[in-house]
């Protein structure tokens, strides 16, 4: 078995492990990643890209932000509409200056992959049976095969970004971590196309049919999704079928504006809100996906993985630089009050848009808690007071400093 040893060894090769990685590298913390899927799979995920200041400062902070600079779409605002009535949010009157940058998932981890590489920093795509050993100790260990030939990796910390299905959270005793889940009764049906935007930003449509949403990867490119059954198959939504249900979603608006074409990838993805409450066991830090889920009405899922890798930097920054360990007790504490800061959002708007039907839902009728729903966007939305509340968190909560 080859030994290896490392400061901090990181368990994906997602933006999350990457950005962390890279931070740590510009700092000079070693650290090693271990990926059980080849680079060019992780490329293959389509995510969504509507990053936060706190993101884009991030990565510019990581020497990460050159392309992004450059190609990200600075949006000033975004659109609800119910029915065909639109209201635009306006971000940077709202909160004072803040806004998001529309830039690919794909394109950040793109980015950060090169930046690895010119950096020579050691990846291990492609690790098979890869295990945690000793998270308790002063001297935890990963162990996997890659390539046929055994390895043992020693580190002081391991940094957890291997998402809902990964392995760091499970070392987690069950009898330690408290786990917080809902399920909601949807899915989105999501549809990439090399077609123009119907708007230069983002529109939430909330209609009679259920919800939509027109989003976009770039000037040529857009991402629309439609609220769906859960039991719903992709395979049976024709191009034409989408198109057609879109248009019946859209504000007049925006179907005066839509281009339509053939779909480059069309998928389902269900709508979920989950947070482990332990995101700390031992020397061992859950970030991201692997600590939380959130649905993607609220734009907050890379966000929130991105104030977790902030978080986790500055604490192994304390350690390595001033020999301050006391960041490594408040890590849980801090990451999990942003993280529910986020989940609340996500889950707030994800209720006020979407379609509930006559399922009942929190103990009352659908048609009832449709209507309390219904109220409170029409309130939020009617006054400069409650499109501000929406506005600040859309940009983004503030980074807690450790």
């Amino acid at each position: 078995m080859r030994k290896v040893k490392t400061q901090v060894a990181i368990i994906g090769a997602g933006p999350s492990g990457l950005l962390l990685g890279q931070l740590l590298t510009r700092c000079g913390i070693e650290n090693v990643i271990v990926e059980r899927v080849s680079g060019e799979y992780v490329l293959g995920r389509i995510r969504a890209g509507i990053l936060e200041q706190g993101f884009v400062e991030l990565a510019r902070e990581a020497g990460a932000a050159e392309r992004l600079d450059q190609e990200g779409a600075v949006h000033e605002g975004f659109s609800i509409a119910q029915g065909d009535r639109v209201h635009r949010i306006d971000l940077k009157a709202l909160t004072g200056g803040d806004v998001v940058v529309c830039y690919g998932q794909v394109e950040v981890t793109r980015d950060l992959m090169g930046l690895r590489a010119d950096a020579g920093a050691m990846t291990f795509y492609q690790a098979e049976d890869a295990m945690i050993y000793e998270p308790l100790s002063s001297s935890p260990r990963v162990k996997f095969r890659h390539e046929g030939e055994e390895l043992e990796l020693a580190c002081d910390f391991i940094a957890g970004c291997d998402g809902f299905h990964g392995i760091s959270r499970q070392v987690i005793p069950a009898s330690t971590r408290t786990e917080h889940e809902r399920v909601y009764p949807f899915g989105w049906l999501g549809v990439l196309s090399e077609t123009p935007p119907v708007d230069d930003e983002i529109m939430y449509c909330k209609s009679q049919r259920g919800f939509a949403l027109a989003s976009m990867r770039s000037s040529t490119r857009s991402r629309y999704y439609l609220q769906v059954p859960m039991d719903e198959k992709v395979e049976d939504w024709s191009d034409t079928l989408f198109w057609a249900e879109l248009r019946r979603r859209l504000p007049k608006v925006a179907v005066e504006q839509l281009v339509t074409g053939p779909s480059i990838e069309k998928s389902i993805a269900p709508l979920r809100s989950f947070v482990c409450e332990e995101m700390r066991y031992g020397n061992l830090f859950l970030v991201g996906d692997a600590a939380h889920i959130v649905p993607p009405t609220g734009a907050k899922g890379l966000n929130l993985a991105a104030s977790d890798v902030a978080t986790l930097y500055r604490v192994l920054r304390m350690v390595y630089e001033e020999g301050d360990r006391s960041g490594l007790a408040r890590y849980n504490e801090v990451a999990l009050r942003r993280v529910w800061h986020g989940e609340r959002f996500s889950w707030w708007m994800t209720n006020m848009l979407h379609d509930y039907g006559d399922m009942a839902v929190d103990g009352m009728a659908g048609s009832t808690f449709s209507r309390f729903m219904q109220s409170q966007l029409d309130y939020y939305l009617g006054s400069e007071h409650g499109q501000r509340v929406i506005a600040e968190q859309y940009v983004g909560l503030p980074y807690e400093q450790i």
